[in-house]
This record gives C-alpha cells, structure tokens and sequence, in this order.
C-alpha cells in the first residue's frame, strides 16, 4: 500500500482530496448555472451582447481557473490514496461515478466552447436539468464513500 490508512502522510492526501472534491463540485454546480442565465440572453440586442461577454469571462475563469485545476488535484490525491481501498467494491463503484462526473466535466467544457463561439443551440431549461446532474453523482459518491455498502 502506498499510505498506512492512518498515517500522517495518508491523511495530508485525504484532506487535499477532500478540499479539492469540494472546489470541484462547486464549479460543476455553479457553471450549468451560469449557462442557463447566459441561454436567457437575447443576443440581438446591445445588452443581450454585453451580457454574454460577460458570462463568457466567467465560464471562461471559472472551468480554467478553478474546475481544470480542482479536478487535477482530484485525480492526483485520490489515485493516491486508491490503492489502499482497490479491493473494496464500494470504491469500484465510486470510481464509476466519478467518470460519470468526469463525463459531465467535458461536456461543460465543450458546451462553453459553443457559447464562447456565440453557437449555442441548447435552451436555458437543458442546461437546468444538466445541472441536476452532478448533485445524483455526488449523492451516490457520498454514499460509497461514508456507508461502504459493498
């Protein structure tokens, strides 16, 4: 095992993972959000247009400066922490969810794409629905993690 489970380094990592998962989590929360208010804008008028450069500064800042680097430091911690937990089956799971996450991640990024490229094709109410999606994983995440149910 890379870590005795309890040993100071261990718990070093642990807490990284922990305030990483929770800075990442944030982000996934909040840019849906964002992207719901910014496919509200009617871009054909001035305001419309000044608002969505706005929006579009920070999606920008909050995937590049806060979601990119949370989730590098997700990976990193909990691929440390990992090996001491890989034979349990409530981590197999965990980590299935955390693709899921993953998955949601790229999907945000590509979807600014589209907004910076003012080529959004999707309503306010899809991104709505994909913002509930992170608060599933999460839940079931939690679960794994706290209940250890197998």
């Amino acid at each position: 095992m890379l870590f005795e489970t309890f040993s100071t380094p261990y718990l070093w990592v642990k807490w990284v993972h922990i305030v990483s998962v929770i800075t990442w989590m944030a982000a996934l929360f909040y840019l849906p959000r964002l992207y719901v208010y910014h496919a509200q804008l009617d871009l054909a008028t001035d305001t419309g247009k000044a608002q969505s450069e706005l929006f579009k500064v920070m999606e920008r800042r909050l995937l590049r400066g806060i979601m990119n680097p949370s989730l590098f430091a997700v990976l990193i911690s909990g691929a440390l922490m990992a090996p001491n937990w890989i034979s349990h089956g409530w981590l197999h799971a965990k980590l299935l969810m955390v693709l899921f996450m993953l998955g949601c991640h790229g999907a945000y990024a590509r979807w600014r794409k589209d907004f910076e490229a003012d080529r959004n094709q999707r309503s306010h109410k899809f991104y709505r629905i994909a913002n509930e999606v992170p608060t599933i994983l999460l839940l079931i995440i939690a679960a794994m993690v706290v209940v250890k149910p197998f």
